[in-house]
């Protein structure tokens, strides 16, 4: 995750923070995970129809973030 944020990769960032939220919460620390999933999330304003970011909102789904979850605009 370090990496790809200081390259400014967000794409790769998502996808490192993902595999983190996932290790978090398998050992119990839902909450955690989905604070730091939201916040990578958050940062798309756009591409809502990518794999990764269809990926990151189920695994927010699976976190119970749903309310924090903005619509895709088609």
């Amino acid at each position: 995750m370090n990496i790809a944020q200081s390259q400014r990769a967000k794409g790769w960032e998502l996808r490192a923070t993902m595999s983190l939220a996932r290790l978090r919460a398998s050992k119990g620390s839902r909450g955690e995970a989905r604070a730091m999933l939201t916040e990578i999330y958050h940062w798309f304003t756009e591409g809502f129809n990518t794999a990764d970011l269809k990926e990151a909102k189920a695994l927010l789904e699976e976190l119970g973030a749903q309310s924090a979850i903005p619509e895709s605009t088609n």
